[in-house]
């Protein structure tokens, strides 16, 4: 028997501006969902003003779940679209 580990793969980006990268960090925890972490937030500065832009990108990292199966085959046939196998492990 086969013990999966999965979750959902769902991203979301928000854009954001600020006058320091503190304010830019605040900003977008501000429009982080429950639920998702900050995976990557690249910022620029814009050109001729004293203003620094980020998109926050935001992926689900709760909702992880537990599956059984006898084998690999089976397994990953478990796992819905839109669903991601973090790791297996025999029973």
């Amino acid at each position: 028997m086969l013990i999966g580990l999965m979750r959902p793969v769902e991203t979301t980006s928000v854009s954001v501006e600020g006058a320091s990268l503190a304010e830019v960090q605040e900003r977008l925890e501000a429009h982080r969902p429950a639920g998702f972490d900050l995976v990557s937030s690249p910022v620029e500065m814009i050109k001729g003003a004293a203003v620094l832009k980020a998109v926050g990108t935001f992926a689900r990292r709760d909702q992880v779940t537990e599956i059984e199966a006898p084998d690999m085959a089976a397994l990953r046939a478990k796992v819905p679209e839109g669903w991601q196998l973090l790791n297996v492990r025999s029973a």
